[in-house]
This record gives structure tokens, sequence and C-alpha cells, in this order.
């Protein structure tokens, strides 16, 4: 295929050199030669110094991913395929093990394909594509997938539609259909997964080490509050290791079922534990007037949500979240803070923690941090592919 050049501004010239990966929209000097998404790009700065190739594919900021910063090397099926084997050598331990069957085989940038993401589930493999442009080539992926592993299946989620929104269709590709739910493992404990009911699949995999964390280290005997649950999995966790109660609150009417589901799974009796369709601050203001406590409360918000009561942006409003969960926290308990939020830098998050424990009268240790784990491979170029930030404060007083 002919290649199109792009050209980058000069100002942007050290960025792009120290390897960014993202077309930035702002960054190109010649727009107007992106003319059909999945063409592929030669990317050069003004005065035409090389910077790399890749292809136009509008997501988020940007208008297309750098693949390859060699000047002799072509973005075609081999380019695809040696990005695909590095990251399956990546992760054979986890490809190996018996106790976790669900992770991250590709991530975007992180493995040097921007705008595609492969997660493994049990032999399945679920794809998710982030614009029409990285689209283009999936014939050229899937044939590799299939030649190159032992894919049971494979699956996909579109999430290019207006505003990145996943695409309502139908997600099944090849090869063996799935059971709905499959069960899959994290450090032993089961996970009922759905590859084709919506955009989601009931479960974040990122979130891996903080929940064996949370089990292994912190809930036996205690109480724990699991606000904006999804599907109960920090809540799993916590009752597999000892917690005395868990409660989980989520305003999604499905939640309560998913929740129960997993909670099934893993030999549990659900009805040993509170699971409630609420909107969580409507849920603490009830919970502050009947003195209501817990050990440990888990903050895993959305970066925005809105319900009918309330609407919660990460990088306005965690501050406000902490404030309101510390008056339901014993002394000496724990509150788990995470956000997904890119834009909420880690610096900026210590701070509203900080103002949120300092405004309430409450001094606080940082027990533990997580980013993401080691299968959530990231770019060194690229700080906005690390998104995760978690952190166990402990309420001294």
């Amino acid at each position: 295929m002919e290649l199109t050049t792009l050209k980058i501004k000069q100002k942007y010239k050290k960025q792009y050199q120290a390897g960014f990966p993202l077309l930035l929209k702002e960054a190109v000097a010649n727009p107007h030669v992106l003319q059909e998404e999945g063409q592929l790009l030669e990317v050069v700065l003004e005065d035409g110094t090389f910077i790399g190739r890749g292809y136009y594919g509008e997501q988020n900021k940007g208008v297309g991913w750098i693949l390859t910063q060699k000047e002799k090397e072509a973005v075609d099926e081999k380019l695809f395929e040696k990005k695909l084997m590095i990251a399956l050598g990546r992760r054979s331990e986890l490809l190996a093990s018996e106790d976790t069957t669900a992770f991250r085989m590709l991530n975007g940038e992180g493995d040097g394909l921007g705008g595609l993401i492969i997660d493994y589930y049990d032999g399945y493999y679920l794809l998710q594509w982030y614009s029409a442009g990285i689209y283009s080539f999936k014939e050229t992926i899937i044939n590799l997938l299939l030649n190159s592993t032992d894919a049971k299946g494979i699956y996909e989620k579109k999430r290019f539609a207006e505003e990145g929104k996943y695409v309502e269709d139908e997600d099944f590709v090849t090869g063996e259909k799935a059971e709905s739910p499959l069960l899959v493992k994290e450090n032993g404990v089961t996970f009922a997964v759905y590859l084709n009911d919506g955009a989601m699949t009931g479960v974040f995999l990122d979130q891996r080490e903080v929940r064996k964390t949370l089990k292994d280290k912190y809930s036996q005997g205690k109480t724990v509050l699991n606000t904006f649950s999804y599907t109960g999995a920090f809540s799993v966790f916590a009752a597999l290791g000892g917690a005395s109660h868990t409660t989980s609150i989520d305003a999604a009417n499905r939640s309560k079922a998913k929740t129960e589901e997993q909670f099934r799974v893993n030999g549990l009796d659900p009805a040993a534990h509170r699971i409630i369709v609420d909107d969580v601050f409507a849920y603490y203001r009830r919970a502050a007037k009947r003195e209501e406590n817990y050990d440990i409360v888990i903050l895993d918000p959305p970066s925005f949500a809105r319900t009918k009561k309330t609407t919660f942006r990460a990088s306005k409003d965690y501050g406000e979240l902490i404030k309101q969960t510390l008056p339901i926290t014993n002394s000496g308990g724990l509150i788990i803070a995470s956000t997904n939020h890119a834009g909420l830098s880690k610096k900026k998050f210590l701070s509203f923690i900080d103002q949120a424990f300092k405004e309430n009268g409450h001094e606080y240790e940082i027990k533990e941090s997580y980013s993401l784990p080691e299968d959530f491979v990231t770019h060194s170029s690229f700080a906005e592919g690390n998104y995760l930030k978690v952190f166990f404060i402990k309420k001294l007083t």
C-alpha cells in the first residue's frame, strides 16, 4: 500500500523523537492528507526528518499511531506478527498459569500496536478495536492469532462509535463459541464473564494485584464496604480473605444479580452479604445518620458517572468522595482509593487524599500503592497509558 507523508510540526520534534507514539491532532501540520482511516503513513517533521511509520485512525485526541521508528521497517503483516509474538512471549508465564486464566495479552501502544487491545479468557481471545483505522487490519490480525496460538475462539468489541463508545453488534468472530457465562480464574478465584454481552465482560483485569492484596493481607475479620462495586469482584476477594461481612453498592440495576452470581460461582452464599442498588453518595448520607462504620472502604469509581441524584467527575470530585468516606471509616480502618482516569495525575490524586483528610481533621498513612500489573505493558514515552493509581490509606485518627 502506498505511504502518505504526514508532517509533524517542528515544535513537537523533541516529543516525537523521544518515541511518543500517538499522532496528536494538534501536532499534525498537513491534516488534509488524511483521507481514509487505515491509510499507511510515513511520519516526518516539517523539515523532512524521519519520525516513523504508522496508520491513520481517529481515537480520542489522536489521528493515529506510530507503529515503528525504523526507517527500513514497513507496516505490514510481518510487523504485526513480530509485535504479536513479542507480546505472547511476555505473557508466557501467565499463559502457563492454572491459577490465573484471564489477563491482558496485548496492551495497545505498550506492546507497539496503538489502538488495539487483546485480552485472554481461558483460551478465548477478545480484541478491542479503538478506531476504524486499526479495524481495517482485522483480517491480518485475526489470521495471525489463529495461526500463532491455540485460540478456542475469537471475540471483538468495536469501540469507535461516537466519542469512542462501544458499537452494539455481534461480538463473536470465529472458532468455537464460549459458554455464557465463561468461568475464568484470577489467583485461584473464579469469575463469571460474558464475552458477547455488551461493552463489558464482567471484570476489570487491571485490578488483579489490588484484589490479591486485599484478600491476602487485609480482609481477615473485617467489615468491608465496596462502592461502585460493578459485579462485586472486590467483595468476593474480601469474603474469601476472611472478611466478616461485605456490603456492595452500585447504581446499576444489573449489578445485584451479577454480584450474586460472582459469590455463587465461588461457593459463597450471597445472602450472607449485603448487595445494594443505590447511588453511593445517597447511601453515604443514610449510613452517616445511622452511625454505620466499616473497617475497609473500597473506592473504585468510573472517571465519570451520572445518576438521577448526582454527577461524579474523578478529576474534580474525588477529594469530596474521600471526605464523605471518612465519617463511615473506623479509626485504624483502611480506604482503598483507586482511579483509572488518565487525566488525573498521581500528584493531583495524592493532593485530593491529603486535603480530604486534613479538612476532616484526620491523620493518615499510605500503606501500599499500585499501578498497572505486568501484563498491562506501558510505553515509556506515553505516560497517559499508565493510567491506574491505587492507594491503600490507613485512617490513623
